[in-house]
C-alpha cells in the first residue's frame, strides 16, 4: 500500500461547513492544536508530543490548501518541538527539572526582529516566484512570526505569547480566505488561549534579577 493510499482517508470530507467540505485532517488538526495550546498555557510537558502530531496533520492540510510556507513551517516546528521538549526538562540548570518563565532580553529581541524581517522578505520572494501561492506575503509573515514565537515558547519567554497573538490575528482571516473555516475557528480559539497563556505565564514569571541558566550542549 502506497503512502497516498494510507493518507487518502484522512483527506476525505467528514462534513460541510459554510458550503465547504471539512476533512478528517482538518478536524484532527483542530483537536490536537487546541489541546496543545491549552497544555502550553498550563506549562504541561505533554504539549510537545501533542504538538508534533498536530504538525503532521497540518502538513497535509496546508499542502492541500496551497499554503506551502505554512506546510514547510510544520517540519521546522517538529524540529523545534524536539528542542523545546528537551529544554523544558533540562534547560533550567543543575539541580532543577523545570525551566522558569523569563522575559525576552534586548539582545534576543534584536536578532529575533532581524531574523523575522529577513525571513518574511525571503519567503515572500520564494513563494511568489516558485509556487502558485495567492497570498505569498501573508503566508510568509505568519511563518516568520510563528518561528519567532516558537523560539520564545521553547525558552519559556513570556513575550512569545504576544508574537503568537500577532500571528493569530493574521491567521484567522487568512484561513477563512482559503476556505479553511474550521481551522480559522481553531485559530480564533488559539487567540483566546494565548491570552490565557500570557496571564498564566505572567504569574509564574521569574524575578528580574535572576539570570537565565545556560543550556547544556
Amino acid at each position: 500500500m502506497s503512502l497516498a493510499e494510507i493518507l487518502d482517508p484522512l483527506q476525505q470530507p467528514l462534513f460541510t461547513l459554510l458550503d465547504t467540505a471539512v476533512s478528517w485532517t482538518e478536524v484532527l488538526g483542530f483537536g490536537s492544536g487546541a489541546l496543545c495550546v491549552w497544555l502550553v498555557a498550563r506549562q504541561h510537558i505533554a504539549n510537545w508530543p501533542i504538538g508534533i502530531a498536530n504538525n503532521v496533520f497540518f502538513i497535509l492540510l496546508f499542502t492541500q490548501a496551497g499554503l506551502y510556507a505554512d506546510a514547510g513551517l510544520q517540519i521546522v516546528f517538529i524540529t523545534l518541538a524536539a528542542y523545546g521538549w528537551w529544554t523544558w526538562t533540562h534547560g533550567g540548570g543543575p539541580g532543577t527539572d523545570r525551566l522558569p518563565v523569563r522575559r525576552t532580553s534586548r539582545t534576543e529581541w534584536i536578532w529575533l526582529g532581524a531574523a523575522g524581517a529577513i525571513g518574511t522578505v525571503a519567503i515572500t520572494v520564494l513563494l511568489d516566484r516558485a509556487t502558485d501561492s495567492t497570498v505569498p506575503f501573508w503566508d510568509a509573515s505568519t511563518t516568520a512570526l510563528s518561528l519567532m514565537a516558537t523560539y520564545g515558547q521553547c525558552r519559556k519567554r513570556l513575550e512569545s505569547w504576544w508574537l503568537w497573538i500577532a500571528a493569530d490575528v493574521i491567521y484567522i482571516p487568512l484561513y477563512a480566505h482559503k476556505g479553511l473555516y474550521l481551522t480559522s475557528l481553531l485559530y480564533a480559539g488559539f487567540l483566546t488561549l494565548c491570552v490565557i497563556g500570557l496571564r498564566n505565564w505572567s504569574r509564574g514569571l521569574a524575578p528580574a534579577n535572576s539570570r537565565p541558566a545556560a543550556v547544556s550542549s
